[in-house]
């Protein structure tokens, strides 16, 4: 491999002369070995934006000159194109404030930069901390590339994968809902209601769960952009961040606007914590949904067997013919992840020791994860599962005419301990219901089959 030698103030380094970093970068690459979790490229491209809006924002100050805008936006948008993103190698497990990402990108744009003022004959240089960096420090632009890269990624992966399940949801909500079936508590029998109605809960959870994420994901439009080294905002323009925030809303299309407390900004991943929660709470509904899926779906012949479900792949290696609820499974596992992901996140916010909280990679790395896992699990699991979900209308039936909680029907007629006493006797005799009920006396079987009947308890309007 052919190197060349880059500079920084600790003193030469050789790298690969056929990537674009520098120095600093190749000494993080360097000195953290550890994991193979890398930088997601998401926060690259945040970096990008970034970098392309304080460069406009510096022009516009009169720090930056016109050739040296230029460059740098052209180069941020051959990033944000992908065109480097070999030149992006640094691992998650490094500087708890993401310097050395910020300086790898840094360090990629101004080569790049430079590169095309060479090529219009331009005498003018880059410098990836004087010109790249400019008006900033790691320690404001890693926590606003972190909030660029969640909204973005909200926006993008998780929304419209959370959409389209609501969306087949709701489909199935309206097809079934006139198809009665047992409900259940507990575990254990309890009063009908349709499988559209159940449905109709799985739906609600979605969409609730959608408004609370959105909700919570204003809080991300607040950058800290401004506040440099320690929220003071040493070196960078007082209108530099304000400006930065509106450049950054007009590439992107959302309202960024600079904090108000830089101080907070900078040591405080609260915001993070809130959105994170409400995709927790996210998790939460789809472990229910999946788990009532495969518990209806369970059987084929000893199990619920309610409804069905598309049979994707051989369940088993030794069962022939057996077919397993893997989409159910898949899901729940991610539910699982993140579950922990929010843990590590909130215990990594805890951390804002005095003016910086240095455990900046690991959350945002956690988050993306999340709302990653989260999104494509819920393509796989509406276009492998939930479309193909059917009911098994004799099986329903069967359990309905089995119930024995259909006597709650006769509370208001004989009273709630006569009732009882007649599901009791049905259960140790093992009779149908009706037959208890005429055994006992409290009732003829005129009177049952008018006070029992399964459609006018479900509560249809």
């Amino acid at each position: 491999m052919e190197y060349r030698i880059e500079k920084d103030t600790l003193g030469e380094m050789k790298v690969p002369a056929d990537k674009y970093w520098g120095a600093q970068t190749q000494r993080s690459k360097e000195n953290f070995p550890i994991g193979t979790e890398k930088m997601p490229i998401q926060v690259i491209r945040a970096f990008a934006q970034l970098k392309k809006a304080a460069a406009i924002v510096n022009y516009k100050l009169e720090k930056l000159s016109q050739a040296k805008k230029e460059a740098i936006v052209k180069a941020c948008e051959e990033v944000l194109e992908g065109k480097f993103d070999d030149h992006f190698p640094l691992v998650v497990w490094q500087t708890g404030s993401g310097t050395q990402s910020n300086m790898n990108v840094n360090e990629v744009v101004a080569r790049r930069a430079n590169e095309i003022l060479q090529s219009e004959h331009s005498d003018e240089k880059i410098h990836p901390n004087d010109d790249i960096n400019m008006s900033q420090s790691s320690n404001d632009t890693f926590p606003t590339a972190m909030h660029i890269a969640a909204i973005h990624e909200l926006h993008t992966k998780l929304y419209p994968s959370l959409k389209q399940l609501a969306e087949t949801l709701t489909k199935k909500e309206q097809a079934f809902m006139n198809i009665i079936k047992i409900g259940r508590t507990h575990l254990q029998d309890a009063t009908p209601l349709t499988l559209g109605q159940e449905i109709s809960g799985w739906r609600a959870m979605l969409e609730k769960a959608e408004q609370m994420i959105k909700e919570s994901a204003n809080h991300i439009l607040n950058l800290a952009i401004g506040g440099t080294a320690v929220g003071t905002g040493i070196n960078a323009d007082p209108k530099f961040g304000d400006e930065v925030a509106k450049q950054l809303s007009e590439q992107l299309g959302y309202t960024f606007r600079s904090s108000d407390n830089k101080f907070h900004a900078l040591t405080s991943h609260d915001e993070i914590v809130h959105v994170h929660g409400a995709l927790k709470g996210l998790a939460a509904d789809l472990m229910k949904i999946a788990n009532d899926v495969r518990w209806l779906a369970s059987g084929p012949r000893s199990g619920i067997g309610e409804i069905t479900i598309p049979a994707n792949e051989p369940g088993s290696s030794i069962m022939p013919g057996k077919v397993n609820p893997t989409q159910s499974e898949a899901l729940t596992m991610v539910a699982v992840q993140v579950f922990g992901n929010d843990a590590a996140i909130g215990f990594a916010a805890s951390q804002g020791n005095f003016e910086l909280n240095v455990f900046k990679p690991v959350i945002i790395y956690n988050f993306l994860q999340s709302v990653h896992l989260l999104a494509d699990s819920m393509r796989s699991f509406d276009e492998r599962c939930a479309v193909g979900i059917e009911p098994n209308k004799e099986v329903i039936n069967e359990n309905v005419n089995r119930s024995l909680m259909l006597v709650t029907a006769l509370n208001p007629h004989i009273g709630y301990e006569k009732a009882a006493e007649i599901a009791k006797l049905a259960f140790k005799e093992g009779t149908t219901l009706k037959g208890a009920a005429i055994k006992t006396g409290y009732l003829s079987a005129e009177q049952y089959e008018k006070w029992i009947d399964p459609s006018k308890m479900v509560n249809l309007k």
